[in-house]
């Protein structure tokens, strides 16, 4: 009984000195909290760059005069430097609820690039209207290269005007996204000095000109997408050097030149669009090295060339692989039903010839396959569960002498836009595999040269009876 006391008396003083530590503790934090002030500079910039944003009406002293404490304004993130707050994130436009929303006569305050703890500036849907063009500041943004991290304008088609030369100054950038906006002009060089760069995406806008050297010394870039401009020329080779890059997208530009073979030294790619191009001079063997491929559309490019001399059972990753409307030749390689992981399948609107491996059929995660557009031939071996499985999403229309085989497959069933097979005759061989089909061209030939009509065979018995009767008398 008396140990049971101690253990109890014990374990009270163990709780009694935790709760006093904890109380401690959280005061400690709490009082440093409430001691951190923000200095008036920074509070008067961050005021003046939002009202800059959502308009004259907007008084921040009056609706948030703590905005990095007790009343923190909508998109504003602060941190502790040196004992007092600093504005580090500023979101601007309807990203929730209770977002600030952006006036339509917007304005860049000065007082912006004064935020000098700014790691993250973004602004989406903020100047939605090309009637009311907001053009980019292009002055300024060297005072935040010792602080910005990321810098995002997404769906803004309002903002006009090109990529300032300063970016180039943003050394610490790892994300530069500008997406969807009305921004032009020719890409500049020094987005090259941005050595941080992990994510570099400029699609949705009218950039033109050509992408340059300086883009293949971002060694550290993961996302590269350039996708939805006017830009044109060949790719440049240094893009090779982008050894950890695991997306590209270059998809609807005017780029031009042979399908670049240096491509394939990007063994970490998981997705390729070169789509909507006009890249030509044959698909290269070295794609077929890039084993972590999962993505593959260089479709709507004049490609052209044969692709059954690459071995596509080495893209064991491979989902997605759309090839159509590429001006390929030759026929379907069977060593594409080795792909297991494939789900889509596009090789329409080309120039392809020959028969269709049944083994097609069982890729076990393929959920369409088109191939209508063709010059592909003779009967097609799937079962009913395929085209119950794919219905519409097997496409093969437009293949004249494509054809499925009659009365094996139930009316629901029958592909779309192919013939059934007519019942073939072996009448005659003029070569050793060539059979003629009654009522055909070739077979009216073959009767002629038997010498009778098929349709005036009277005259002929007649014939064979006189003779029968000459010679049963001769013999007589």
């Amino acid at each position: 009984m008396k140990n049971l006391k101690k253990t109890s008396y014990a374990l009270f003083i163990a709780i009694f000195v935790l709760y006093k530590s904890s109380v401690s503790w959280c005061n400690g934090q709490e009082t440093e909290t409430e001691g951190a002030a923000m200095e008036k500079r920074e509070k008067e910039a961050l005021y003046s760059a939002i009202q800059g944003f959502v308009g004259q009406g907007w008084n921040g002293s009056d609706l948030y005069p703590d905005p990095c404490g007790w009343t923190p304004i909508p998109g504003v993130a602060c941190d502790i430097y040196d004992g007092n707050w600093y504005v580090t994130a500023l979101n601007i436009g309807p990203i929730h609820e209770n977002s600030l929303g952006c006036a339509s006569n917007l304005q860049f305050s000065p007082q912006l690039f004064e935020l000098k703890h700014l790691r993250s500036l973004s602004f989406f849907n903020c100047m939605p209207h090309q009637s009311y063009p907001i053009k980019m500041p292009i002055h300024n943004w060297s005072t935040l290269s010792g602080s910005l991290e990321s810098l995002e304008f997404r769906s803004n088609p309002g903002l006009i005007g090109q990529i300032p030369t300063t970016f180039g100054d943003l050394t610490k950038l790892q994300s530069l996204v500008l997406l969807e906006n009305g921004l032009s002009g020719e890409l500049p060089i020094n987005v090259g000095n941005l050595l941080h760069l992990k994510r570099l995406v400029l699609s949705g806008n009218q950039f033109t000109g050509q992408v340059p050297d300086s883009f293949g010394t971002l060694s550290k870039l993961l996302i590269l997408d350039l996708s939805r401009n006017s830009l044109s020329g060949a790719l440049p080779y240094t893009l090779s050097a982008l050894k950890s890059l695991l997306k590209l997208d270059l998809s609807r530009n005017q780029f031009t030149g042979n399908f670049p073979k240096e491509i394939g030294n990007l063994k970490n790619l998981t997705l390729l669009d070169l789509s909507n191009n006009k890249f030509s001079g044959g698909m290269t063997e070295s794609i077929q090295y890039m084993g972590s491929l999962e993505e593959l559309v260089l479709s709507s490019n004049p490609i052209g060339g044969d692709i059954m001399r690459l071995r596509w059972h080495y893209l064991q990753s491979l989902t997605i692989l759309d090839l159509s409307n590429t001006g390929l030749t030759g026929g379907v390689p069977e060593s594409i039903s080795q792909l297991k992981s494939l789900r889509f399948l596009g090789l329409n609107d080309n120039n392809l010839t020959g028969d269709l491996s049944p083994k097609l059929a069982a890729l076990p995660n393929i959920s369409a396959i088109y191939l209508h557009g063709n010059n592909l031939t003779g009967e097609l071996k799937f079962s009913d569960k395929f085209y119950e499985r794919l219905g519409r999403r097997f496409g093969a229309w437009n293949n004249p002498n494509l054809c499925y085989p009659k009365g094996v497959l139930s009316t629901s069933k029958i592909p779309y836009g192919v013939k059934s097979c007519e019942q073939e005759v072996n009448l005659y061989k003029r070569g050793a595999d060539t059979k003629i089909k009654p009522g055909s061209y070739q077979d009216s030939i073959v009767v002629a040269s038997l010498g009778y009509s098929r349709n005036g065979m009277d005259w002929f018995w007649c014939a064979c009876m006189v003779m029968t009767v000459v010679f049963f008398n001769y013999a007589m």
